[in-house]
C-alpha cells in the first residue's frame, strides 16, 4: 500500500532547484523519510535525474553513525558530488542526530561546528539542491530558519489524514472513521491488521522513540516518570482548557507529586518541539485579542493519544475535536480557540458575564471562519447550545457546525452551515462553500 502524500509532494516539486534549503519537519515515523527517499526520489528519477545524482544519508541508521560528526558528513556528501557539470540532489535524513564538535582550527574552546555549518557550505555549491528532514522543531524550525533567514523553506509533514486513509479504504465510511479516531494516521499502523499489533506498535513508539528522544536530547535522568505522567494527563485532557499551574495541582492532588509549574511548562515545551502535541491559543472574538492562559493542547496523532491511555478513554467528542484541529492545521490554517462573552442575568436578576466557547477560529490570510464540533444536533436544545456562541459573533464570516451524524450539508435560518465530519474531512472545499 503506497500513500502518495500529494500535498507534500506538490510542495517539494514547486520548490525544486529554487536555491533554498528544503526543511522537512514533523513527528518521527510520520512519513518524512518515505516522502523524500521513496516518493520524491522516484519523481526525480522519472524526470531524468540519474541514480548517481541523488546523494542520500539517513542519520538515524547505525551504519551511518559516523556521519553524525559534521566533518564526516560534509566529507561524505562532497565525495559523491564528483561532476561539477551535474546537478546533485542531497537528502539528509534526521539531521538532528548530527552532534556539535569543537572547531579544531581556532583557539576558542567554546567554538563549535554543527550541521548548520555543513549545510551553509553545501548551499554555496551551485550544483547542489539540498533537502533535510528532522523531528525537532526547536532545532529545525527555529535554529535553521534563523540561520538561513530567507534561504530556507519548511515543509511540515503530518501523519496520514482521514482523507489519505480513506483513499485506500475498502468498506463503510463510518467504519473508516471509527478506525481512524481509534488508531490515528501513523503510516505503519495501516499495514497492521489486529488491534493487538496496532496497539503494541503505538506503545513502542512512545517508549522506544519519542520519550527516549526527549530524555536523551535534554539529558533528563530523574524525571522520566514525570514525563510519562504528564503525557497521560495531557492525553486525558485533550480539548480541555489548562495551564501549567492547573497541571501542577493535578500532580499534587492525584499523584501526590510536587512538580513546579515552570518545570511542567518546560516539559510541555519539549513535547511541542518533538511534534507530539500542538497548542491552541485562546482568542477573544469580540475583543479581538489573545488571552494568554489557559490554552488547549491536542495530540498530533489521535492513535498515539489513545495508546498513552491504553485505549481506555475513546471519547468520540474529544477525539473528533482533536482530529478537526489537526486537519485544519494540516491544510495551512491558523487555528485558535474562540471565546465570546455574553451578558446575561442569573436567577436573582443580577447581571453576569458568561464566556461561550467557539471550538475553532480559523484564519488564512483574509479568509476566516468559525467552526463548532458536535456529536449530534438532532435535539433542538442541543443545537441551540452548540450554536449559542456562533450566533453572538458580530461579523459575517462563515460559521460551520461539524457533526458526527450522517447528514447532507445544509444551512439554518441564521446562515450557520451543518456538515458531517467525514464529508468535512474528505472535501476541503466545504469550509469555503
Amino acid at each position: 500500500m503506497q500513500y502518495e502524500r500529494r500535498q507534500y509532494m506538490n510542495q517539494l516539486i514547486r520548490r525544486r532547484d529554487n536555491g533554498r534549503i528544503k526543511i522537512i519537519t514533523g513527528l518521527r515515523r510520520s512519513g518524512k523519510s518515505y516522502l523524500l527517499f521513496t516518493l520524491y526520489r522516484q519523481y526525480l528519477l522519472d524526470t531524468g535525474i540519474g541514480e548517481d545524482q541523488i546523494v542520500g544519508l539517513a542519520l538515524d541508521e547505525i551504519d551511518n553513525a559516523k556521519y553524525r560528526n559534521p566533518f564526516e558528513l560534509n566529507k561524505a556528501v562532497r565525495e559523491r558530488m564528483t561532476d561539477k557539470n551535474k546537478r546533485y540532489y542531497v537528502f539528509i535524513d534526521e539531521i538532528q542526530f548530527v552532534t556539535e564538535v569543537p572547531n579544531p582550527y581556532v583557539s576558542d574552546p567554546d567554538a563549535k561546528l554543527t550541521f548548520i555549518d555543513v549545510i551553509l557550505g553545501l548551499m554555496k555549491m551551485p550544483n547542489a539542491d539540498i533537502y533535510v528532514t528532522g523531528s525537532n522543531s526547536k532545532m529545525l524550525s527555529s535554529d535553521i530558519l534563523t540561520q538561513f533567514r530567507d534561504r530556507g523553506d519548511e515543509i511540515r509533514v503530518y501523519p496520514l489524514s482521514f482523507a489519505e486513509v480513506y483513499e485506500h479504504w475498502q468498506g463503510e465510511k463510518r467504519e473508516a472513521w471509527r478506525d481512524y479516531y481509534t488508531y490515528g494516521g501513523m503510516p505503519l499502523v495501516w499495514t497492521l491488521k489486529t488491534h493487538e499489533e496496532r496497539s503494541s506498535y503505538l506503545r513502542d513508539l512512545f517508549s522506544r522513540t519519542y520519550i527516549r528522544d526527549v530524555l536523551e536530547r535534554r539529558q533528563i535522568k530523574n524525571d522520566a516518570e514525570i514525563l510519562e505522567i504528564l503525557l497521560n494527563v495531557l492525553a486525558s485532557d485533550i480539548g480541555s482548557l489548562t495551564n501549567p499551574s492547573r497541571l501542577s495541582n493535578t500532580f499534587a492532588s492525584e499523584r501526590h507529586l510536587r512538580v513546579a509549574p515552570d518545570t511542567i511548562n518546560t516539559y510541555i515545551g519539549y513535547f511541542l518541539e518533538a511534534f507530539l502535541i500542538q497548542k491552541a491559543e485562546r482568542y477573544d472574538v469580540k475583543g479581538r485579542n489573545y488571552i494568554k492562559t489557559p490554552v488547549k493542547y491536542y495530540y498530533t496523532d489521535p492513535g498515539l493519544r489513545n495508546a498513552r491511555l491504553g485505549f481506555r478513554q475513546l471519547e468520540e467528542t474529544h477525539l473528533m475535536e482533536n482530529i478537526l484541529f489537526n486537519d485544519l492545521i494540516r491544510r495551512g490554517y491558523d487555528v485558535d480557540v474562540g471565546v465570546v462573552e455574553q451578558n446575561t442575568r442569573d436567577a436573582d436578576g443580577k447581571k453576569i458575564r458568561k464566556q461561550l466557547e467557539v471550538d475553532f477560529v480559523v484564519n488564512r490570510g483574509e479568509e476566516r471562519c468559525y467552526i463548532q464540533s458536535a456529536l449530534s444536533i438532532e435535539d433542538p436544545d442541543k443545537r441551540k447550545q452548540e450554536t449559542a456562541s456562533l450566533v453572538r459573533i458580530p461579523d459575517s464570516f462563515r460559521k460551520i457546525v461539524v457533526v458526527r451524524d450522517y447528514i447532507k450539508p445544509w444551512r439554518d435560518e441564521q446562515g450557520i452551515r451543518y456538515v458531517g465530519v467525514e464529508d468535512f474531512l474528505l472535501d476541503e472545499a466545504l469550509i469555503s462553500g
